[in-house]
């Protein structure tokens, strides 16, 4: 196998690093508080705002930091009696959900019959969407049934929740959904 310099160079001092913390480990020194600090200098300057995971029910408390309103770390909250600290995979991965370049940001629509995506602008995609359910709750409404029972529901539309909404909009979700008269509601979590 040929190394060149640069590589022999850069796999020596890696060695030697990792020999070197191996070492100082097995002496028993202490490395805590030198981790401590660099984890402190990660977000010296950011800005704590305290919130709750987004995924399930149990509601683990997390760290934001911000610096100039750009999330820079989250991570669990040690006071909080739900998690100490901990979070589970997906909520170790809330970061990702809020800075992930491959996170839609714009309204796509696909016309039926069209091979290509527009983009829509929000005002126009919700008022196509009101239009949608009003016209389906409008054709599929039953108010009684055949037997004279007041009902007041349509079968035609259905509600599905995700745990990545919080308690409060799945709250006023449930409300719209019911005065609405849809009785198929589905949520995966916090209802």
């Amino acid at each position: 196998m040929d190394l060149s310099r640069r590589q022999f160079l850069q796999l020596s001092t890696s060695a030697g690093a990792g020999t070197a913390v191996g070492t100082l480990v097995g002496l028993g020194v202490n490395l805590t508080p030198a981790t401590t600090r660099a984890q402190h200098l990660r977000i010296q300057d950011a800005k704590l705002t305290p919130s709750i995971c987004p995924y399930c029910s149990v509601g683990c408390a997390t760290l934001v930091h911000t610096i100039d309103g750009t999330i820079v770390n989250i991570e669990g909250d040690p006071r909080s009696p739900h998690n100490e600290g901990t979070l589970c995979p997906k909520g170790a991965a809330i970061y990702q959900l809020h800075v992930n370049p491959n996170r839609p940001t714009q309204v796509l629509h696909r016309a039926p019959g069209a091979t290509q995506w527009e983009v829509w602008d929000l005002e126009r995609a919700m008022d196509r969407v009101a239009e949608l359910v009003a016209k389906t709750r409008d054709e599929t409404f039953v108010e009684r049934l055949p037997d004279g029972r007041v009902v007041n529901m349509t079968p035609a539309l259905f509600s599905l929740g995700g745990a990545t909404l919080d308690n409060e909009w799945n709250h006023i979700q449930q409300k719209l959904m019911r005065g609405l008269g849809i009785v198929a509601i589905e949520n995966q979590a916090r209802i």
